[in-house]
């Protein structure tokens, strides 16, 4: 049987065949697509000022969240009228198929999440919905 090695995932050289919703896009540090990882998914998610993504869920995926910065809203629930915001330091936790769009509120400021996921980065994309079905959103200018 062989040992399983820590890995390092040097800056630049992430892995970023991950799947992607629209403005969202994501980077993998540690996942099982390079490195011996079977049950753990760890990367950096950013949106540039005044984007969003897609609706979409993480399936099976438990996700943890940590906004490093920025400002951010996720909205959710009916025609994704429900909304929380969160700041540099603010965790979350997304259960399971919970549909959702994450938002950076600045049209200035880049927003940084640093995100973890079991067992991997499962990304189901939704049909989009118009920016002004979400409120309080602006793209950059």
């Amino acid at each position: 049987m062989s040992q399983v090695m820590p890995v390092i995932t040097r800056k630049g050289h992430e892995d970023k065949q991950t799947t992607q919703s629209g403005g969202c896009v994501r980077v993998s540090g540690v996942g099982p697509q390079h490195t011996p990882a079977t049950k753990i998914w760890f990367g950096k998610v950013s949106n540039e000022p005044g984007y969003r993504s897609y609706p979409h869920h993480h399936g099976e995926a438990e996700t943890g969240g940590y906004v490093l910065k920025g400002k951010a809203r996720i909205y959710y629930g009916e025609n994704f009228s429900e909304y929380l915001d969160m700041e540099e330091g603010d965790f979350i936790f997304v259960p399971p198929f919970w549909p959702h769009v994450e938002v950076n509120m600045s049209t200035t400021e880049e927003l940084v999440w640093l995100t973890t996921r079991t067992p991997d980065n499962i990304v189901v994309n939704l049909p989009d919905v118009a920016d002004e079905t979400l409120v309080g959103f602006r793209r950059a200018s």
